[in-house]
């Protein structure tokens, strides 16, 4: 609130407020009050020192709407009801040329003698206060902690330091017009203000969501991508598996480059190969069938993984388009909805991919990692049990703090014959560091090894297995993945 308004509003309620006592103060939030004078029309002093929009008017609320809204008071309410409990306003007024608005109170104590008090309300941006003063002009509390000659609790009071020349103050376009009174085009206006700031605070708020979801899904994306083409082509693997074998009898081996014929091609040519020079023919050609097996298989389940992802990225990036029209259209409603169900919209295409992976697990937290992996922590001794025997399979990797009680760490993998990516090992190791009697520590070994190589000693505590093999890591703890 610019000087010239503050100045126009301290004139219209300056009548009003004279000669009365001073009622309950409502807390509103922690830098704004709504104080009673019982004025004949029953409205409230309202009085913000907000830095944004320190401001001060007559407002027209139901009493047991400003008690809804009100929050516990702060110290300085205690203060302030102690020192000006049941005063009378003697007069308000207005410092000339600033925004600073003086409230004279008399009072009587115990003994029946008359005090006096101030209340001033610095409504100067950045170093906006309400400071409650004793008679000779000394700070006994101010709503908010302050710094600066004059400012301090102790201190003789003096207004702040007069803001430069050069620095313009926002006008803040109040006129009565139909209102009934300044004061109420002031409320009006100001309503209006913090609908649209809480408009524009859920709105960045619903962009960040969908585009952290978006930079997720892409990522993930990325990740499976780069999956996909490590493991090569399939095809191209199985060939020259075939080729080796075929060429066992007439191939040239010069150190580590076979020369074999090409039976796929026409003319049937001489093609070079490079091998491990210490690798036998048979041997090379057992291991490109390996690569043939594990690629074909990765691409049937990452290209479909991909189709979701890429579904889910469509749908993310259809819905950023629908809100950035919400907000365009600075349609309140609109946001409303598509905040109550932008969350579980944004999960639909994840929902869709109806595998075991997907199904909750009672007693445990799901996480997903870096790779795309389901990451699964138990939660007590029966729900590892539950988890380690119950839920996962002989392929899945199983890690546990070593030396230390703690979660059991189920990740599950959804190919037999196919290990967990590193990155996948050290986040679950990571977990299992974090849900353990060690995650105090600044490193932490883990053990991991398959499911397979676990047993269930006989009459064993819940929790408490058996590892026929297993390796161990050293990680730091802590949660470093999204959880599900």
């Amino acid at each position: 609130m610019d000087e010239q308004n503050l100045s126009r509003i301290v004139s219209e309620i300056k009548p009003l407020l004279e000669g009365r006592r001073l009622g309950k103060v409502f807390q509103l939030s922690r830098l704004t009050l709504a104080i009673d004078f019982r004025t004949s029309d029953g409205r409230y002093l309202f009085l913000s020192i907000e830095a944004a929009a320190p401001r001060l008017y007559l407002i027209a609320r139901r009493t047991r709407d400003l008690e809804k809204q009100s929050q516990a008071s702060s110290p300085f309410i205690y203060v302030m009801r102690k020192h000006l409990g049941g005063g009378t306003l003697l007069s308000l007024t207005k410092d000339d040329g600033e925004r600073i608005v003086r409230f004279h109170v008399s009072v009587s104590d115990e003994m029946g003698d008359t005090q006096h008090r101030r209340l001033i309300a610095q409504l100067t941006g950045r170093s906006a206060n309400l400071l409650l003063l004793d008679e000779a002009g000394y700070i006994i509390d101010t709503l908010k902690p302050s710094r600066g000659e004059g400012q301090e609790i102790g201190d003789r009071y003096q207004p702040p330091p007069a803001r430069p020349q050069s620095v313009a103050v926002e006008h803040t376009p109040l006129e009565q017009g139909s209102f009934v009174s300044l004061s109420e085009a002031a409320d009006n206006y100001y309503l209006d203000l913090e609908t649209q700031r809480a408009f524009e605070t859920r709105a960045a708020a619903a962009r960040a969501r969908l585009r952290k979801a978006i930079a997720r899904a892409s990522k993930l994306h990325r990740h499976l991508t780069s999956d996909l083409a490590a493991h090569g082509d399939a095809l191209e693997h199985k060939k020259i598996g075939d080729l080796l074998l075929a060429n066992i009898g007439n191939a040239e081996r010069h150190g580590p480059t076979v020369i074999v014929t090409d039976y796929y091609a026409e003319n049937t040519p001489r093609m070079e190969l490079e091998l491990d020079e210490n690798s036998s023919l048979q041997d090379e050609a057992a291991r490109r069938f390996s690569r043939y097996t594990k690629a074909k298989h990765a691409a049937q389940e990452l290209t479909g993984r991909l189709a979701l992802l890429e579904k889910e990225i469509a749908h993310l990036e259809a819905q950023q388009a629908e809100m950035e029209e919400i907000i365009t259209g600075a349609d309140e409603a609109g946001l409303a909805a598509f905040d109550s169900d932008e969350a579980k919209q944004a999960q639909t295409p994840r929902r869709a991919r109806s595998s075991k992976s997907a199904e909750s697990v009672p007693g445990a937290r799901r996480y997903r990692s870096s790779d795309g992996y389901e990451i699964l922590v138990g939660r007590a001794a029966r729900d590892n049990d539950h988890l380690t025997f119950r839920v996962a399979r002989s392929y899945d990797l199983w890690l546990h703090s070593a030396d230390y009680p703690g979660s059991h760490v189920v990740v599950r993998n959804l190919q037999r014959d196919r290990d967990v990516p590193h990155r996948t090992i050290i986040e679950a190791a990571q977990l299992a560091a974090q849900f353990s009697q060690a995650s105090g520590d600044a490193k932490v070994a883990v053990h991991y090894t398959q499911r397979k190589f676990l047993s269930k000693p006989k009459g064993a505590a819940p929790g408490l297995v058996r590892m026929s093999s297993f390796r161990t890591l050293i990680v730091e703890p802590g949660e470093n993945v999204e959880r599900i």
